[in-house]
């Protein structure tokens, strides 16, 4: 008997190894080796941990495992654990159910879609979110895309608050750890069960994944299947499905089958909204909008440093507290005047020389350059542009601007030249 388990045994390895060589290594890792192996009469007999998982191996592998059965002349059957079906005595604990529980976090209060300050260019995909969290949508999955700040998370978050039915949320670093500790714990099949097992699933952080092959094809497999069973996807990035790296063509096409929408940082009217929502008051967030990076993690880090500041001095925040409380997050202003100076070293002529009255044709250019540049990253009019030139009046700056546009037109050069001092400046 001892003889005939052994040779059964080395059987079923030698069935197995044949079947890894036609299935890639991560599809024989996450889908063929947790199966329990077994030859019942003539029959390979595959048992899979549910009905989901033993569906989608007859679909997807049913042909190479018919294939190599009957290169051992058997015939292949693949049936559920712990039906009426054929199964071998199971060794110790093989008849449990696998079960699968997510590291704990940290549980966000619910987010709602007003928490959210909207632009005119976010219009689209705060629209398309809130049409998905209502219901399921024809343009799943939905992939938003924008640099660090723009929100991106925070919109991922409002739609977990208002969808209804169970959202499963990860991030790209999180979905690569758990299906890793899932492999590493043998229940892989619970993994895939608790990713699917839902009405609304999000994956924040999508290029987390890059380089990851095997974590890649079981998440690619994921949102394939969710969309095929009508249920909604959302995933975010920082970059467009096309580039994406650390992606093959097949997984750029995939990410961008649905709807891609791009998020757009916060502008001078957003970062305002968004530190008087925090309690600082108006001509105080009027004055940082302009300051402070169109970043929306570090407007909410200043507005919780003035409000931190209020709680512990008792004592209320005015524009010269913020510059000094603030000076490690804030743009430094830069006067019309400093912006002359500057301006002039860059154009190699003397301050003293523009505000004097030096005709030569390489101040007067210099200078004609700079009423422009001012006129383009301030809101002077044309009288104050003139006082920081040495007193010009109102008729030869309006001669100066049109001048030089004149020049632009022709000189390339010139014109590359005052869109990035006007860059500068700004």
């Amino acid at each position: 008997m001892q003889t005939a388990a052994k040779i059964q045994m080395t059987n079923l390895e030698t069935i197995k190894g044949a079947i890894a060589a036609k299935i890639d290594a991560a599809s024989f890792t996450s889908w063929i080796a947790p199966l329990n192996f077994d030859i019942v009469n003539d029959t390979l007999v595959l048992a899979a941990q549910n009905q989901f998982s033993a569906d989608f191996i007859s679909s997807v592998h049913g042909g190479v495992l018919a294939s190599v059965a009957a290169d051992f002349g058997l015939k292949v059957e693949i049936v559920v654990r712990n039906s009426n079906a054929r199964v071998a005595a199971p060794v110790a604990n093989d008849n449990q159910e696998q079960v699968y529980a997510p590291v704990a976090s940290a549980k966000n209060e619910t987010v709602a879609f007003d928490s959210f300050v909207c632009c005119d260019e976010n219009l689209f995909v705060v629209s398309a979110c809130k049409k998905l969290a209502a219901g399921v949508v024809p343009f799943s999955p939905l992939f938003i895309y924008g640099a660090a700040g723009c929100g991106k998370t925070l919109l991922t978050e409002c739609i977990c608050g208002a969808a209804s039915g169970r959202v499963v949320k990860m991030t790209g670093a999180q979905f690569v750890s758990e299906f890793t500790r899932s492999l590493k714990e043998r229940n892989v099949f619970a993994f895939k069960d608790f990713c699917r097992n839902c009405e609304t699933f999000i994956l924040d952080d999508v290029q987390a994944l890059s380089g990851k092959k095997a974590s890649t094809d079981e998440f690619l497999q994921l949102v394939v299947d969710l969309r095929n069973a009508g249920k909604n996807v959302v995933l975010t990035a920082n970059a467009s499905p096309n580039n994406l790296t650390g992606f093959d063509r097949r997984a750029q096409s995939l990410l961008a089958s649905g709807l891609v929408a791009d998020v757009v940082a916060p502008n001078a009217h957003v970062k305002s909204v968004m530190l008087m929502r925090a309690g600082v008051k108006s001509d105080v967030a009027n004055a940082l909008a302009g300051r402070v990076a169109n970043d929306g993690h570090l407007v909410a880090g200043v507005a919780m440093k003035i409000k931190t500041y209020v709680d512990l001095m008792g004592a209320s925040v005015d524009m010269d507290v913020a510059s000094r409380l603030l000076a490690d997050s804030l743009h430094a202003t830069k006067t019309p005047a400093a912006m002359v100076r500057d301006m002039c070293e860059k154009l190699a002529v003397s301050y003293d020389a523009v505000c004097g009255a030096g005709r030569s044709r390489n101040l007067v250019l210099a200078r004609q350059i700079m009423m422009v540049v001012l006129k383009g990253a301030t809101t002077l009019s044309l009288s104050e542009i003139g006082n920081f030139v040495g007193g010009r009046d109102h008729a030869t700056v309006l001669y100066a601007i049109k001048q030089i546009e004149k020049q632009q037109s022709s000189d390339l050069v010139l014109a590359a030249q005052i869109q990035q001092l006007i860059a500068e400046c700004k």
